[in-house]
Protein backbone atom coordinates (compact mmCIF):
# COMPACT_ATOMS: atom_id res chain seq x y z
CA UNK A 1 0.00 0.00 0.00
CA UNK A 2 2.03 3.46 -1.03
CA UNK A 3 0.51 6.07 1.04
CA UNK A 4 -0.75 9.39 -0.88
CA UNK A 5 1.55 12.25 -1.29
CA UNK A 6 0.33 15.10 0.85
CA UNK A 7 1.43 18.66 0.85
CA UNK A 8 2.91 19.58 3.63
CA UNK A 9 1.54 23.39 4.95
CA UNK A 10 4.56 25.23 5.45
CA UNK A 11 4.49 29.19 6.15
CA UNK A 12 5.86 31.24 3.15
CA UNK A 13 10.00 32.13 3.67
CA UNK A 14 9.16 35.91 3.97
CA UNK A 15 7.05 35.01 6.76
CA UNK A 16 9.47 33.03 8.67
CA UNK A 17 12.22 35.59 7.57
CA UNK A 18 9.96 38.26 9.60
CA UNK A 19 9.72 36.61 12.85
CA UNK A 20 13.11 36.20 12.89
CA UNK A 21 13.86 39.78 12.22
CA UNK A 22 11.16 40.92 15.04
CA UNK A 23 12.57 38.26 17.18
CA UNK A 24 16.21 40.01 16.74
CA UNK A 25 15.06 42.84 17.69
CA UNK A 26 13.48 42.69 20.61
CA UNK A 27 16.33 41.14 21.73
CA UNK A 28 18.61 43.72 21.24
CA UNK A 29 16.69 46.28 22.57
CA UNK A 30 17.80 47.98 25.53
CA UNK A 31 16.03 46.64 29.24
CA UNK A 32 13.56 49.96 30.79
CA UNK A 33 15.33 50.80 33.97
CA UNK A 34 13.03 49.50 37.14
CA UNK A 35 10.55 52.28 38.09
CA UNK A 36 12.02 54.99 41.05
CA UNK A 37 9.00 54.78 42.55
CA UNK A 38 6.51 51.75 43.12
CA UNK A 39 4.48 52.97 45.42
CA UNK A 40 4.43 50.58 48.23
CA UNK A 41 5.37 52.73 51.01
CA UNK A 42 2.21 55.29 49.74
CA UNK A 43 0.01 52.52 49.98
CA UNK A 44 1.12 51.05 53.61
CA UNK A 45 0.97 55.03 54.89
CA UNK A 46 -2.48 55.25 53.70
CA UNK A 47 -3.64 51.65 54.79
CA UNK A 48 -2.38 53.00 58.50
CA UNK A 49 -3.24 56.35 58.22
CA UNK A 50 -7.38 55.02 57.44
CA UNK A 51 -7.03 51.73 60.31
CA UNK A 52 -5.51 54.11 62.60
CA UNK A 53 -3.09 51.66 63.84
CA UNK A 54 -0.93 51.59 66.97
CA UNK A 55 2.96 51.96 65.32
CA UNK A 56 6.27 52.15 66.76
CA UNK A 57 8.98 53.84 64.88
CA UNK A 58 11.81 52.93 65.09
CA UNK A 59 15.18 55.17 65.06
CA UNK A 60 18.65 54.60 63.87
CA UNK A 61 19.76 55.49 67.41
CA UNK A 62 17.80 53.06 68.76
CA UNK A 63 14.87 55.11 70.44
CA UNK A 64 11.47 53.65 70.04
CA UNK A 65 8.35 56.14 69.01
CA UNK A 66 4.13 54.94 69.98
CA UNK A 67 1.89 56.49 68.40
CA UNK A 68 -0.55 56.38 65.08
CA UNK A 69 0.45 57.97 61.77
CA UNK A 70 -1.84 61.34 61.08
CA UNK A 71 0.13 62.52 57.89
CA UNK A 72 2.55 61.78 55.89
CA UNK A 73 5.21 63.28 53.00
CA UNK A 74 8.24 63.16 50.56
CA UNK A 75 10.78 63.57 53.20
CA UNK A 76 8.59 63.30 56.90
CA UNK A 77 5.87 62.07 58.86
CA UNK A 78 3.69 63.06 61.61
CA UNK A 79 3.26 60.69 64.87
CA UNK A 80 0.10 61.50 66.75
CA UNK A 81 1.06 59.96 70.68
CA UNK A 82 -1.30 59.76 73.21
CA UNK A 83 1.05 59.81 75.91
CA UNK A 84 3.38 62.92 74.92
CA UNK A 85 3.64 65.51 72.36
CA UNK A 86 2.87 64.86 68.40
CA UNK A 87 6.21 64.49 66.53
CA UNK A 88 6.99 64.82 63.23
CA UNK A 89 9.98 62.63 62.21
CA UNK A 90 12.08 62.99 59.39
CA UNK A 91 11.74 59.65 57.62
CA UNK A 92 15.65 59.49 56.88
CA UNK A 93 15.78 59.23 60.77
CA UNK A 94 13.95 56.41 60.60
CA UNK A 95 15.14 52.83 60.90
CA UNK A 96 12.45 50.79 60.54
CA UNK A 97 8.40 51.00 61.72
CA UNK A 98 6.31 48.04 62.75
CA UNK A 99 2.62 47.66 64.04
CA UNK A 100 1.97 47.45 67.98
Amino acid sequence: MESPNRRLIRPALTEVKERAASRSNNTQAKKQAPPDVTNAENFYYVKQMQSKTPLVVVLHDGEELHGTLEWYDKGCIKLTREEGPNLLVYKSAIKYIYKA
